[in-house]
């Protein structure tokens, strides 16, 4: 596959994801494809984050799980994909922490589940084979562990996942590879950093801290709030996918980052900056003061930082984003959207992971 393919048909899981959502808004902005959206639909999932497109003519919704062998294997002879681009995971560390049988079961099985289904369907003589069929498997940073002060992650950086999140990524990273090597699943992987922007779920560090910050509610920080992340707006990371589904080279894997690496605590004093200036609160102290440092999470990674020379060298992606501009833009998408997130009721700001971490320093 490469940049003058036109897939006909593209299942995108985890679609209703806060970033599969901005996956499938660019591509069906940017492609001529049938999208299909494949996802459960659990509580960080929203159909809202696509609800303008699903009544688009090239847009197909199906609720189901990754582990769910039989539904896959539907959408597989009614829509024949060319590709699949494969972002259903459980993702919060927190979460991982408190359960992590959940993230093994989506993660792990649910990738199994979905490259047998694949393996199936291109050695199947049913109907039209897809010419240059591609599988992305989209990944996270976390898997290469904790960096030190200097340096970066490359595609060779050797994996040391440390928590529950990380080694199930790590796990399904290496299955994907194994399927690529053993049965010849046509495969490009990719491992981004933080990403950021509109319909985040609240519990992510950016949107978390807007809500609670616009309320005037403490804004707890984990340990010193100097552990370093780069962050990446999703609609660039949205971009650059398309771009490794298209272009990059099969059997290879790619890194997507944007440069922008920032102490925790700096991106909360954004945050608390920009909000005292578009709503300011009336007789209260700036919102940086509502900043309160909390008990580190256990296996908290120190640093994380991608380099992404080979994904811009080989595709030609660059991030259109700055940090700032994008900080202030998914400031005033928040501001804009209060009802959706004050609708949310299955999460309210509550730390989890909080047992564990108790147990393990008691």
């Amino acid at each position: 596959m490469n940049a003058e393919t036109r897939p006909g048909a593209i299942l995108v899981t985890g679609g209703a994801g806060f970033i599969g959502s901005a996956v499938i808004r660019h591509l069906l902005s940017a492609t001529e494809a049938i999208i299909i959206n494949l996802d459960k639909l659990t509580y960080a999932a929203n159909r809202t984050a696509v609800a303008e497109n699903e009544k688009h003519p090239r847009h197909r919704f199906v609720k189901a799980c990754i582990t769910d062998r039989e539904a896959l294997r539907t959408i597989f002879d009614q829509y024949r994909p060319d590709a699949v681009m494969h972002l259903a995971a459980e993702s919060h560390v927190d979460r991982s922490i408190d359960r992590p049988a959940d993230f093994i079961t989506t993660n792990i099985v649910g990738t199994v589940v979905l490259l047998e289904v694949i393996r199936e369907y291109l050695a199947s003589s049913r109907g039209r084979k897809p010419p240059c069929f591609r599988f992305h498997h989209i990944s996270t940073d976390e898997v290469f562990g904790s960096l030190g002060p200097e340096g970066r992650f490359s595609e060779m950086s050797p994996y040391a996942p440390r928590s529950p999140y990380a080694a199930s990524k790590a796990a399904s990273d290496h299955l994907v590879r194994a399927w690529h090597e053993t049965y010849g699943v046509p495969v490009v992987l990719s491992n981004c950093c933080n990403n950021y922007g509109p319909w985040q779920f609240p519990e992510k560090l950016i949107p978390l801290m807007i809500v609670k910050a616009l309320d005037y509610e403490k804004l707890p920080i984990y340990g010193g709030g100097e552990q370093i992340r780069d962050w990446l707006h999703v609609d660039d990371h949205a971009r650059a996918l398309h771009m490794i589904l298209t272009r990059g080279r099969q059997g290879e894997s790619y890194n997507v980052g944007a440069d922008c690496e920032r102490r925790n605590v700096e991106v909360v004093e954004a945050i608390c900056d920009l909000l005292d200036e578009s709503r300011p609160a009336a007789g209260k102290p700036p919102r940086r003061e509502l900043i309160t440092y909390v008990r580190d999470r256990p296996g908290h990674d120190s640093r994380y930082a991608i380099d992404a020379t080979k994904t811009r060298s080989e595709l030609g992606w660059r991030p259109q984003e700055s940090f700032s501009s994008g900080l202030a833009a998914t400031v005033r998408w928040y501001l804009d959207h209060a009802k959706w997130w004050r609708n949310i009721d299955s999460y309210r700001g509550a730390r989890l992971g909080l047992d564990i971490a108790e147990a393990a320093t008691s």
